[in-house]
């Protein structure tokens, strides 16, 4: 580059020695030769640790295990695939048909020369679904009286298209002919074909060798009316509803909250109740309330058995409080049978009780209307139960009293004279018959 400048603006131009192919090599040859820097042991380290870092010759140790002094074809070298040492296999333009055809079509596609001649492998996925086919008698017999609005050309047409289409009633529905047979929704379609089905199965006593299906239409409808509608919703609408669903959220955490505070607090009350029932058992406690009881009875009437019935009606009314499952989610029927945590364990062995004793089924199908029924049972069962205790208290304290009466006071007896018995109807209607 510089003596081409000198050239262009006509100065002197250096002497410089012309470039010969034994003076390139000589220059190659002093680059090659230039002693490489001896490598120096790092501080520290011994001498036999450094010599196993570094060959004879100085070189640096291998990134990568090398297997070339195990030789070709060892270790991690693979022998090179030795190609062109057989023949190739000669390919053919070669016709098949599919037998799920009736058109007798022919096809073409390359094949192997050696591979045997079978039959089109894809034509066992060629499945067709069995239409039944009725008669004129049947028809008559069966299917005239059945639905009103379809005549024998549309029910004939219909079960053409379900052969030619494989029951895809979509394209039943497309392909109808509105001209001939006026216009008919896909619903339409589908009720009048599983309609005609299962009454040829009844009538031939088929109905074990095939499932019949019973289509609802009217839910069909309203079922795609629901989805459209939820389709067209208006942005404003989604954001209402979202905003409801979160709401409804927040009001079932604060309702779980409430309800976990209240388990807390009965569960302090039943502990605080323990202790003072382990308190009451010390002897000056006794005393106490031995005291305190006997005041009691002096200067206070003795409450009646009847208010003690009364209290367990209205204790017992409120029955038990299932869980209302009324949240956005998915939930089973199920759960609105299971029994709420608040119950003790007392009520529940009642309740399991009382539900051997009437025979009746611990866990029914859960519809709707069994899992109502169940609940207001088992509510009554409880109730029940509840009444039974306080009926036998009732029982036992009155015999308690009785006998308590007749020995303070002998010779006397609580028990009813029996010229105070009221006379039987019974008693009464044939004296008069004999009269």
């Amino acid at each position: 580059m510089s003596a081409d400048v000198r050239d262009i603006l006509d100065m002197e131009r250096a002497n410089t020695p012309e470039i010969t192919r034994d003076s390139f090599l000589a220059t190659k040859k002093r680059n090659f030769e230039r002693p490489k820097p001896n490598s120096r042991r790092p501080e520290g380290m011994h001498r036999e640790v450094f010599a196993l870092l570094y060959t004879d010759k100085k070189d640096a140790p291998p990134l990568l295990p090398t297997d070339t002094a195990l030789g070709i074809g060892a270790g991690y070298k693979q022998a090179k695939a030795r190609l062109g040492m057989k023949k190739v296999r000669k390919w053919e333009w070669a016709p098949f048909s599919n037998p799920a055809r009736n058109d007798s079509a022919v096809f073409h596609h390359w094949k192997r020369v050696s591979d045997e001649s079978t039959d089109y492998p894809f034509a066992k996925f060629n499945k067709q679904l069995e239409i039944p086919s009725y008669t004129m008698t049947e028809y008559n017999a069966h299917l005239r009286n059945n639905m009103q609005n379809w005549s024998k050309v549309q029910t004939d047409h219909l079960f053409d298209l379900a052969r030619r289409f494989d029951l895809r009633f979509i394209v039943m529905a497309d392909r109808w002919n509105r001209q001939q047979h006026g216009t008919k929704t896909v619903e339409e379609l589908k009720e009048r074909y599983y309609e005609a089905v299962s009454l040829l199965a009844k009538a031939r006593n088929q109905t074990n060798e095939r499932k019949s299906f019973t289509y609802d239409a009217e839910h069909e409808r309203r079922r795609k009316e629901q989805l459209e509608k939820l389709f067209k919703r208006t942005t404003q609408q989604v954001e209402e509803e979202q905003m409801l669903i979160n709401e409804m959220k927040k009001i079932e955490a604060r309702k779980k909250e409430r309800e976990r505070k209240t388990q807390d607090l009965q569960k302090l009350i039943s502990q605080a109740d323990q202790q003072n029932e382990h308190a009451s058992n010390t002897p000056s406690t006794r005393k106490y309330e031995k005291k305190l009881h006997k005041k009691k009875v002096h200067h206070q009437p003795r409450p009646s058995k009847v208010d003690s019935v009364v209290n367990a009606i209205e204790i017992g009314s409120s029955g038990i409080k299932f869980a209302d499952l009324r949240g956005s989610g998915v939930s089973l029927r199920s759960q609105k049978m299971k029994l709420p945590a608040n119950i003790g364990q007392r009520k529940v062995k009642a309740l399991e009780q009382a539900i051997q004793e009437f025979k009746v089924d611990p866990a029914p199908p859960p519809t709707e209307d069994i899992c109502t029924s169940f609940n207001e049972l088992r509510s009554d069962m409880v109730l029940l139960c509840e009444l039974r205790t306080a009926l036998s208290t009732c029982i036992y304290e009155m015999e308690s009293l009785k006998h308590q009466y007749e020995a303070a006071c002998p010779g006397k007896t609580l028990n009813i004279p029996p010229s105070l018995v009221p006379i039987k109807t019974e008693t009464l209607d044939t004296s008069t018959a004999g009269n």
